[in-house]
Formats: structure tokens, C-alpha cells, sequence
């Protein structure tokens, strides 16, 4: 990799230089500018940073938009087609935050070409399909991270530390929802890739569901059992020529989970849950105490104690996390000084290009494609299970 002069060590294979690393982002809306946003921040905000993102190419089907997108955010060039940003020696890292019918062929070709690869979830459209990825990246040996950004919210890494260390004891239930509103009738969406199963795969499951799918897996464990039903309230709504289209994916699911560890649970997620903006929410309870975590408030996390405190003073406790100790905190802001959303995405690309770098795993902390292939099969037994009315065994 190129390199870059830098004034601090950045790392054990750094000696005092940060490499430079090459990047080729697919996708210039709502995940290219949050992307870009997080790779632009990196060198001074975490710092010493690991590497030192080269914003090299961006690639999109409207050429147009793909300019606008280059020189807004500083892509040195622009490529129409993701085959020859691929073919670029300057692309190390490959960006993936196209739509979900866009993530398995451009993956696989970018690590077959030797690229690091980064895909925004959900990983595939099938668990089939996220196979195909796993095995390509896999193959080609490259290192390999799903964005599943929530994993990287200081509070959730908190509550990972509070249950891996043993705190909470022995885990008895967590229970996820992921609710939105924006497809309700009065928003007046018409069909858009994200309702058509052919781009999509799912809706709100994949959508939403799977945020929450996988940080269930990251804080309990693997999913062994299914119960599910699913719903589509909308099942018509306008194409671009005014013509009506049939929405064959799900508004909204809810399904009783099964942990292989014996813990159990419920995921929810909705696109038509009014008054919910972003409320990805989630509590688990344990032998030793319970926490409760609001994407909506993600600077906090409540914590309650069984027994530490007298009857008269026990209860929920709200920590706020941005403590110097905290994690990621020591590179913002003084305590008290919140934090936002689009920082998860500073930290887990931080945490891509060090796993790059210097040789790291991404699992644990991060989702590699075993975690979004993972996810895809649970993601599968719950409409498996939806449309037989039955509970499934997730099948890996």
C-alpha cells in the first residue's frame, strides 16, 4: 500500500507512518454520504488513525449524480461502471452501499480481484446468495465487514463488555424492535426499490429487521429457533408511470426467537409504527441484572442491578456514555458532549482499515460475511416460518 507520511504511530505496523489506503465507493445516496462522511473524519478525529483513507473513485449508474458526488465529497475520479472501478490498482478497499441486488455480484468480483470489501447490509437478499459471498471472500482470502453500524454505538459496545465480562450472569431473554414510519399512507411513497423483492429481497426485515437480528446475535448468540409472522398493510402503490404496483415484501414482522444458548426473545421491526423515527430499541434481562439500549437516545444506556442497592434506592439506573473510559469517547468531545449516528460509521471503518492493516480479525466487534450469512439464514427461517404458520430451526 502506498504510504503517507503521519506524525504519531498509528498502529504496530505503522512505525510512525499510516498507510494510505485506496478507496472505490459504489453508491453515492444515503450510505455513500454517510460512508464518505465517516472516511473524511478518520484522520483527525481518530487519531492516531490506523491508515489514511484515499477517497480514489466513486462509481453509480447516473453519471451525473456520481460527478455531483466526486466533487462534493472529493472522489478523485468517477466511474460508471463498478467493473472499471474495480479494474482501478489504486481501489484497495472496495465500498459496497449500493442497493441489496447490487452486493453479491460486485463483492465477489472485488475479492477476486484482491480487494477488502465492505458491504452495507444486509449482507445478501437470501441466505443463498450471502453464501455465494462468503465463499468468495473466503477463497480470495481478503478481509471482509458487513456495516451493521450498531455494533459501533459506544452504549452497545458498553453493554457487549457488560455481558461478555459475565455481569449479567446467565442471559434469560432479549427482546429487539426496529420502528419506523415512512411507508404509512399519509408519507405517499410510491413503489421504490426498497418494496420491490427483486431488489430488496425483503422489506422491513431485511430493512430494519436485520440491524436488530444481528445485534441480538453479537450480544446473546446464534439463533437456533424461529417463530414468525409477517404483514404487508399497503399491498399496492404507484410506479413511476402512475401505473399500480404489487408490494411483494413485508411492511412489518414480528418473531419469537430461540437462542442457542437457551436464552429466548422476541424481533420486531416496522415501517408503520407512527411516532417512530429511528427507534431501534432492545433489552435483555439476566440473572444479574438487565440493561435497556434506544438508538433514539444512543448516548445512554439504562442498567439495573439485582440487589446492589437498598429497596428503597433500587431501580433503573441511566448511565451516559461519554466518559473519557467509555468506548471511542477519548476521540470526540469532553464527558457530557453527545455524540451522534453518523459516528458509528467513523468507528466501525476505523475499525475496518486497522483489521486491514495490520492483520486483524474482524469478528468479535465487527461483522465479517460469516455474521451477515449468519443473519441471512434467520433472516430466511422468519419468512420460512411466516409463510407456514409454524416454527423453524434456522438452518446454517
Amino acid at each position: 500500500m502506498a504510504e503517507q507520511a503521519f506524525t504519531a504511530m498509528a498502529g504496530p505496523k505503522a512505525s510512525g507512518v499510516a498507510p494510505e489506503v485506496g478507496v472505490g465507493m459504489l453508491g453515492y445516496a444515503f450510505m455513500g454520504k454517510a460512508h464518505s462522511n465517516a472516511f473524511k473524519k478518520i484522520p483527525y478525529m481518530m487519531y492516531p488513525p490506523p491508515a489514511i483513507p484515499r477517497l480514489v473513485a466513486i462509481a453509480g449508474r447516473n453519471t451525473a449524480a456520481a460527478n455531483e458526488a466526486a466533487k462534493r465529497y472529493g472522489y478523485e475520479k468517477v466511474y460508471a461502471d463498478w467493473r472499471d472501478m474495480l479494474a482501478d490498482p489504486d481501489v484497495q478497499l472496495f465500498d459496497n452501499g449500493g442497493p441489496n441486488d447490487l452486493h453479491a455480484e460486485p463483492c465477489i468480483a472485488a475479492a477476486q480481484a484482491g480487494k477488502a470489501v465492505f458491504c452495507e447490509k444486509p449482507l445478501a437478499r437470501t441466505a443463498e446468495e450471502a453464501k455465494t459471498m462468503l465463499d468468495a471472500v473466503r477463497k480470495a482470502g481478503v478481509k471482509n465487514m458487513v456495516a451493521y453500524n450498531t455494533r459501533f454505538v459506544p452504549a452497545v459496545r458498553l453493554a457487549y463488555e457488560l455481558i461478555k465480562s459475565g455481569k449479567l450472569g446467565r442471559i434469560y431473554g432479549m427482546r429487539a424492535v426496529f420502528l419506523q414510519e415512512w411507508l404509512m399512507a399519509h408519507y405517499g411513497t410510491p413503489m421504490i426499490w426498497r418494496t420491490d423483492k427483486k431488489t430488496a429481497g425483503s422489506g422491513a426485515l431485511g430493512d430494519l429487521g436485520a440491524h436488530v437480528i444481528d445485534v441480538s446475535r453479537h450480544l446473546v448468540g446464534d439463533i437456533k429457533t424461529v417463530g414468525a409472522i409477517t404483514k404487508t398493510f399497503i399491498p399496492e402503490r404507484p410506479g413511476p408511470d402512475g401505473k399500480m404496483l404489487k408490494v411483494d415484501v413485508d411492511d412489518a414482522f414480528v418473531s419469537v426467537v430461540e437462542f442457542a444458548n437457551g436464552a429466548i426473545g422476541t424481533i420486531e421491526a416496522s415501517r408503520f409504527a407512527a411516532g417512530n423515527k429511528n427507534a431501534a430499541r432492545f433489552e435483555i434481562s439476566g440473572e444479574k441484572g438487565s440493561i435497556r439500549f434506544n438508538m433514539e437516545r444512543l448516548n445512554e444506556l439504562e442498567v439495573f442491578w439485582v440487589g446492589e442497592h437498598p429497596k428503597e434506592t433500587q431501580g433503573w439506573h441511566n448511565v451516559l456514555v461519554t466518559e473519557g473510559y467509555h468506548p471511542w469517547i477519548p476521540n470526540w468531545w469532553p464527558h457530557g458532549h453527545i455524540i451522534g449516528w453518523e459516528h458509528t460509521f467513523v468507528h466501525e471503518l476505523t475499525h475496518f482499515l486497522d483489521c486491514i492493516v495490520n492483520d486483524k480479525p474482524v469478528a468479535p466487534y465487527g461483522a465479517d460475511f460469516e455474521d451477515g450469512y449468519r443473519c441471512a439464514c434467520i433472516c430466511d427461517a422468519i419468512l420460512e416460518s411466516a409463510q407456514k404458520r409454524a416454527q423453524v430451526d434456522v438452518k446454517y
